[in-house]
This record gives C-alpha cells, structure tokens and sequence, in this order.
C-alpha cells in the first residue's frame, strides 16, 4: 500500500488573474483574511458553505509553505482594489448621496389589475 498520489491546491485562476477555490466565487483572498482574523478552517467552511474542509486545508497549506508568493499577491490584489475605488469615486462621487437619496421620491405602489 502507497501513499496516495499528490494533491493539486484547489485554486483557479478567473480571467482577470483573481485566484478563487475551485469551482466557488470564493476568492484566495476572503480564505487567507479570513484565516489571518483568527477563523478555523471549520469556521471558514461554516461561513463559506460551496467550499470542503479538505480544500481549506490544502490552501492554508499552500499559503503557510508560499508566504512571501501569496503575500505578494495580496498585496497586488490590495493596490487594484484601492485604484477600483478611487476609479468608482471619481466617476460616482458619494459626497451627499445621503441627501440624494432621501431626496428621491417615495415609491409608488403599482396595483396590479385582473379582469
């Protein structure tokens, strides 16, 4: 009896470089935070439930044995957010959207009508 064959880490790479666990949303990202926050992997699984314990485990791994590769990432991912806002800001600019959208009409009730 051998060991079993070796496990590839259960990430995949989106169109736009984001690294997600394999066939989820979820991104490496939102693992390892959560993971850096104090969360088990059990607690990770409870609050993300499309992803296996198993999976956790292999991506703690993989980041525990890649720090300085997958903090570099993070740290990428963390600069296109930052822009993302900035870029979203300056077209929608959120000074008195308060005020703005307290100022909008209230909604009307459609009645729906059958003959």
């Amino acid at each position: 009896m051998g060991l079993p064959a070796a496990q590839m880490i259960p990430l995949e790479e989106d169109f736009e470089g984001v690294l997600k666990v394999s066939g989820t949303r979820i991104t490496l990202d939102t693992v390892i935070y959560a993971f850096l926050n104090g969360a088990t992997p059990e607690e990770i699984v409870q609050q993300y439930s499309s992803i296996n314990l198993a999976d956790i485990y292999y991506i703690l791994g993989y980041y525990l044995h890649n720090q300085p590769e997958v903090e570099s990432y993070l740290q990428i991912r963390q600069q296109e957010r930052i822009k993302v806002r900035e870029q979203n800001e300056a077209q929608f600019a959120p000074q008195g959207i308060r005020d703005r959208l307290t100022a909008r009409p209230p909604h009307r009730r459609i009645e729906k009508c059958f003959d």
